[in-house]
């Protein structure tokens, strides 16, 4: 059983300090490389809140499958397939760039 704080409660409470109380203290010229810092904590905390990802070796078999036209339309894996890709470019981007989803 983890103890409170846990690391997720430790980034954000970091991340709220670079933003709150270090970003304005810092020199204009600092206050890119603040934002850097929270933005990747952000990102990590993103990341350990995911759920796993489909394995490399996966996709680059699905890759392979793809490009031999194992699951072009018409196909019966066709439309598993694409709702699989799908989900996973969206899982992907809710991570990386939640901004773009909307």
């Amino acid at each position: 059983m983890q103890e409170k704080p846990d690391a997720a409660d430790l980034l954000a409470t970091a991340r709220e300090v670079v933003l709150a109380e270090l970003l304005p203290a810092l020199p204009p010229e600092k206050a890119v490389a603040a934002r850097m810092v929270a933005a990747a904590i952000a990102l990590a905390l993103r990341q350990s809140a995911a759920p796993p990802m489909a394995d490399a070796r996966d996709l680059a078999m699905l890759a392979g499958e793809i490009r031999t036209g194992l699951h072009d339309p018409g196909t019966e894996s066709h439309a598993e397939v694409a709702g699989f890709l799908r989900d996973h470019a969206r899982a992907r981007a809710a991570v990386s760039a939640p901004k773009a989803l909307g």
